[in-house]
């Protein structure tokens, strides 16, 4: 958003929004948060997600519609039930997460999708300094959740939809020539739909364009 130049304006007015997959984790029964609270319930499963609260939000998206976005809390394993965050439309969404490749429904909504390929080393490192840091979460804990549920997923779920993209980011965020090429090309289409609006052929109900970002990193939990 920064390089975009959109971090600095209102939501009401900005041109690019981003949606990320972990905003759309399923309510847990008591049964799955008790397992959760022991490191013991698999978010890394593609049915982990609510996919058809997704669909129907990434429609209502396309449709130029103001949207209501789940806020999901990573230390409780909850969806908050009295807040949530508003999306305006917006000529570009920016929507991310290493499983939205894997359901075509979901899949088949956006016009450019993007594999970002991190190393496997720079993934777990970053994993255990955020779980540690910023979830209170033990070392052994931590590593037992990736042996057990993140690495197979991974392996199982996210690497093979790899051959859905249309472009692939080796290095992750070090690729600052990739990056900088992806900013361009969305500042193109930004300029774009600004013609588009200022020629009055771009209303509510047009259709946004959507793009999709799939990082192979670890989970958040």
């Amino acid at each position: 958003m920064e390089l975009l130049g959109q971090n600095k304006i209102d939501h009401h007015q900005r041109q690019v929004a981003i949606l990320s997959q972990d905003s759309f984790y399923r309510v847990l029964t008591p049964e799955q948060k008790a397992k959760a609270q022991k490191g013991q319930f698999n978010f890394d499963h593609p049915d982990a997600f609510d996919n058809e609260l997704i669909v129907k939000t990434l429609l209502e998206i396309l449709e130029g519609k103001t949207v209501e976005i789940p806020v999901y809390d990573f230390i409780t394993h909850s969806r908050s039930k009295e807040e949530s965050v508003t999306v305006y439309p917006a000529d570009v969404v920016l929507f991310e997460g290493i499983l939205t490749f894997y359901y075509q429904e979901i899949r088949d909504l956006f016009q450019m999708k993007l594999f970002v390929d991190t190393d496997p080393d720079t993934r777990l490192s970053r994993r255990v300094l955020r779980d540690i840091n910023e979830r209170g979460r033990d070392l052994e804990q931590v590593l037992t959740q990736y042996i057990t549920f993140v690495k197979p997923a991974f392996e199982e779920f996210c690497l093979p939809t790899k051959k859905y993209a249309d472009v692939i980011i080796p290095r992750g965020a070090d690729n600052l020539v990739a990056i900088n090429l992806i900013v361009q090309h969305i500042q193109d289409i930004l300029n774009g739909g600004l013609n588009k609006r200022q020629n009055g052929y771009l209303n509510g109900c047009d259709t946004p364009r959507q793009h999709k970002a799939s990082e192979s990193s670890s989970r958040p939990h």
